[in-house]
């Protein structure tokens, strides 16, 4: 039973996943609070190691939830879940992206959505603010973490460091502030 779950839940969460991981993290964290699979933190932990590790964050979320919960039969099947709406939907398009090309209700559902993206990512973003720069309200704030933010935000911004180096640094300077 439980493969099942995992199985229809991630399809659930690949079928509505337009824009890519981060729009799909109100999602997953939405379904793993329903069904108790992680607390906030850990969730919060395997977004960050799902960053670190190659392939999407979905994918990588739905199989460390997978196997966390039924093993690797079940990080198979929350993988296969998450993937298998997206599978479908290429062939489809596949067959007919000549007709969709110019279609004004294909554009207008497109123009739609594109909004609604940008709302999720932001929801993203406020998530792990909170888990990261503040804690429950925003006068409680990890003035460590919050250095760290600011310090890769500004490499990015203005000198547009690689994200891997954006990752290392931040690993850095959490050692240098958590650690020493």
């Amino acid at each position: 039973m439980i493969y099942l779950m995992l199985l229809w839940t991630f399809f659930r969460i690949g079928i509505v996943g337009f824009g890519g991981g981060y729009v799909i993290i109100p999602l997953l964290k939405s379904e793993i609070e329903l069904n108790q699979w992680l607390t906030a933190e850990e969730f919060a932990d395997i977004v960050a190691v799902s960053q670190m590790t190659p392939g999407p964050i979905g994918i990588n979320a739905a199989t460390f939830i997978g196997i966390r919960t039924a093993g690797i039969l079940g990080g198979i099947t929350a993988t296969v879940g998450m993937v298998l709406p997206s599978l479908i939907l290429v062939v489809i398009v596949a067959h007919m992206i000549q007709k969709f090309k110019e279609s004004t209700i294909v554009q207008s559902v497109l123009q739609g959505i594109r909004p609604a993206v940008i709302g999720l990512i932001a929801y993203a973003v406020v998530f792990f603010a909170s888990m990261s720069v503040y804690s429950e309200t925003v006068t409680n704030i990890n003035f460590r973490g919050a250095a760290i933010f600011v310090i890769i935000l500004a490499l990015t911004l203005k000198w547009k460091i690689h994200p891997i180096l954006a990752i290392f640094t931040s690993a850095a300077l959490g050692v240098l502030l958590y650690l020493i």
